[in-house]
């Protein structure tokens, strides 16, 4: 059961906010058609159709709440006005429900909202975790992020945020605030070598993929996301000390994860110009597939790290490509384009500057 609530209980909290138009709503009754679940389905069984179940019943709650809310009644009759005049809807297949969660990453990750709010939304409504569990996922306080995520939601009612997804002409602008969202997520996992976090993040890209297959970049993303993490039992040593990529043993790698990256890495890549999260793919497809690090393809690297950096101009990219270039051409030519960098507000006190400074020092002596 456990299995079907946390499938579904994205897609009932993103078909309520859009019905209802009210997040905190959608959250409430979701979870009353959950806890009514866990109390019915141990003795009747699990229907056959348990997404539908549940929407059932959070519906029905839904409504009883408004119609018990003075303050909701002119909304709910609005609402049952808009639903008399709308034409019938399309027939369900009988396994299924229409899937919205698409709706609810835009609504999460929309631009109207502080980017440091969207990553905490994704991961409370889409991937269903505790506001303390995710205050722990971005190492604050559980009453901050209580805060933070209240003072979104309150945003997204007040700005009046629509629970839509973007139409086509839109995708273009809104879609990369998505996929930041998500990697933000997995960043953090990386960071905090919480593979639970990771997996979260990995899991949301998924679903991202099948509700948007044409987008290259969304298999840019999950195909990154998975050679990052086939890498993960590799990463740390018997007490827990992090190994670096130089030092870590690729039979450790996990295989079957790295075969799908690179088969999402040729999807990203075909078809037109490359994103971002398709040029980084590629640059970890090439690291996975490398027998050690003297063997690794660092030419292409470095080629892969010039698109890069064309496309974002972003200086902790610089600090990559400059690392690359080191292994290529030796640290002298890495030394000097840190040297560069050094004065850039983004990496004064981003401590892999320094630790690749330190490295290239040391591969000097």
């Amino acid at each position: 059961m456990a299995a079907v609530f946390r499938e579904e209980r994205g897609r009932l909290l993103a078909a309520l906010a859009r019905r209802f138009g009210d997040l905190d709503l959608a959250e409430e009754v979701t979870s009353e058609a959950i806890e009514a679940a866990l109390v019915s389905w141990p003795v009747d069984g699990v229907p056959p159709r348990p997404g539908a179940w549940l929407m059932t019943t959070a519906r029905r709650r839904a409504i009883d709440r408004l119609r018990r809310d003075q303050a909701y009644a002119a909304r709910l009759a609005i609402l049952q006005a808009e639903a008399d005049r709308a034409a019938p809807p399309a027939p369900v297949p009988p396994d299924d429900l229409p899937d919205e969660r698409l709706l609810l990453f835009f609504t999460c990750a929309h631009p109207a909202l502080p980017a440091e709010d969207r990553g905490a939304l994704t991961l409370r409504f889409l991937g269903g975790l505790t506001t303390t569990e995710v205050a722990r996922a971005f190492l604050v306080p559980d009453e901050t992020m209580a805060k933070r995520i209240t003072r979104a939601k309150k945003k997204i009612s007040q700005a009046r945020i629509p629970f839509r997804a973007p139409s086509a002409g839109e995708l273009p602008q809104r879609l990369p605030d998505v996929l930041q969202a998500v990697y933000s997520i997995f960043t953090e996992g990386y960071a905090a070598r919480r593979s639970d976090l990771a997996e979260e993040a990995i899991r949301l890209a998924r679903i991202l993929r099948r509700l948007l297959p044409a987008e290259r970049e969304v298999a840019g993303l999950l195909g990154l996301m998975l050679l990052v993490h086939a890498r993960r039992d590799a990463r740390t040593g018997p007490d827990g000390e992090p190994v670096l990529l130089d030092d870590q043993d690729r039979g450790r790698w996990d295989r079957q994860l790295i075969e799908e990256g690179t088969t999402l890495v040729r999807v990203a890549l075909t078809g037109g110009p490359p994103g971002p999260y398709a040029v980084e793919s590629a640059i970890a497809a090439l690291h996975n597939e490398a027998a050690d690090v003297a063997t690794t393809d660092w030419p292409q690297i470095v080629a892969l790290y010039d698109v890069l950096l064309a496309l974002t101009e972003s200086p902790i990219v610089a600090l990559n490509r400059a690392v690359a270039v080191a292994m290529r051409d030796g640290p002298e030519a890495g030394l000097a384009l840190l040297d560069e960098l050094a004065s850039s507000p983004q990496l004064r006190d981003y401590g892999p500057f320094e630790v690749a400074r330190a490295d290239l020092l040391r591969r000097l002596e």
